[in-house]
């Protein structure tokens, strides 16, 4: 049997982390390892614990979940963080994502979502809500300006940049393959070459790199 996947709870409100503890705990394969109320306390408590996950309140007194986040992903081996917020276009849980989060939920998501996103982030997909992730950025790039274009962006063939594209709009595999008539393998081999050509993470990292280059 395999270790659960260790999980950090970071939140101002306790009766708010006692409501996740429950559902988390509930789960074989999922342990809260820790709580903090706040993104100071959070980092320690991560620093102690050494979790898989860590789920980060966006707004806390004493220090932010942005800055804490941050900090957090400038461990040496940090964890996956999932950004939690109280509503869509949300402009700090972007910020989040920019500085590395994996995503964001809302903290009235159905528990089955959250369980779901713990998981898919512990496994390395990290494609918690791409197309809400798109959404996120649509909205923000309507007033922010765009910077230049890496020159990684080049290497890319021009089949490669077809399916940045796509997947920078929100589509998942299986629906990129069929609207280019493609396995769902031959898509994923070409998002993994997109990634490492780009030096990118993730698909939610993807949709950001799009949005911060002007490419959509």
């Amino acid at each position: 049997m395999t270790d659960p996947i260790r999980v950090v709870l970071v939140d101002d409100q306790s009766l708010f982390r006692a409501g996740i503890r429950m559902v988390v705990d509930s789960q074989p394969d999922l342990e809260v390892v820790g709580e903090a109320s706040d993104g100071r306390e959070g980092i320690d408590v991560v620093r102690a614990t050494r979790p898989d996950v860590v789920l980060m309140d966006v707004r806390m007194p004493v220090m932010d979940g942005l800055t804490a986040t941050a900090e957090i992903l400038r461990e040496a081996q940090p964890p996956r963080v999932v950004v939690l917020t109280t509503f869509d276009l949300d402009e700090a849980a972007a910020r989040a994502i920019q500085r590395g989060a994996s995503g964001f939920l809302l903290k009235d998501s159905e528990p089955e979502a959250l369980l779901s996103a713990v998981r898919t982030v512990h496994a390395g997909s990290a494609v918690i809500a791409a197309s809400a992730t798109r959404e996120l950025f649509a909205h923000i790039a309507q007033s922010g300006s765009t910077e230049p274009v890496p020159a990684s962006y080049a290497d890319l063939t021009e089949r490669e940049r077809e399916i940045f594209a796509l997947a920078a709009e929100g589509l998942s595999n299986a629906e990129i393959a069929e609207r280019e008539f493609l396995s769902e393998a031959t898509v994923k081999t070409h998002i993994s070459r997109i990634l490492t050509k780009l030096s990118l993470r993730d698909r939610v990292q993807l949709v950001v790199f799009a949005y911060q280059h002007g490419l959509v």
